[in-house]
């Protein structure tokens, strides 16, 4: 079932790859993408019955570069982690604005009950065009793993991704990128 899942994720991302190279990676000289394989390290992730999101994303995130990078050998691959190491939210971040990445691509799966049906397909999420209660819930999730970090609320001055307050730090954080995500999701 594992093995099932790496193949129907490569597969779902190989698609990006099917763009000729003429396209967008080749519209700008020095197109840089960073990979992040999402948490890692001492935050497991999703935990399924025989495997951790952290080390499948890890696999993904490696295979997935090496695709790019074959494929598209102008453009530069970094990643946010190429071990499985635990890398803070900020730094993460710190990658990307160092790099002036053009595309940022943050890998994360799901764990799935055994009991229910195989896992058919991809899921591509960006922060919904309408504000609302379910894109707090997903900005207040994924955000969390700040708690993670050692003296965490000294590095964000105070900042609780469980506060209301933090929903308006993050509207003004993606507008400026929204619309970009929302055309690459589609």
């Amino acid at each position: 079932m594992l093995l099932r899942l790496k193949k129907l994720i490569i597969y779902g991302l190989g698609v990006l790859f099917l763009i000729p190279a003429e396209s967008a990676f080749a519209q700008k000289n020095g197109f840089t993408v960073v990979i992040d394989p999402g948490h890692g390290g001492r935050d497991p992730g999703a935990i399924g019955s025989s495997s951790k999101e952290k080390d499948i994303v890890l696999v993904v995130g490696k295979k997935l570069g090496e695709l790019i990078k074959n494929n598209h050998p102008d453009v530069k691959v970094l990643y946010t982690r190429d071990t499985d190491r635990f890398v803070e939210l900020n730094k993460r971040a710190e990658i990307a604005n160092k790099a002036k990445a053009d595309l940022y691509i943050s890998l994360h799966c799901n764990a799935l009950d055994r009991r229910k049906r195989s896992p058919q397909g991809v899921e591509t999420f960006v922060l919904g065009l309408h504000r609302s209660k379910d894109n707090l819930d997903v900005a207040k999730a994924e955000n969390s793993v700040i708690l993670y970090e050692d003296d965490y609320s000294t590095k964000y001055q105070g900042f609780d991704p469980n506060e209301p307050e933090s929903y308006i730090m993050f509207e003004f954080m993606t507008d400026q990128y929204l619309q970009q995500s929302v055309y690459f999701a589609s």
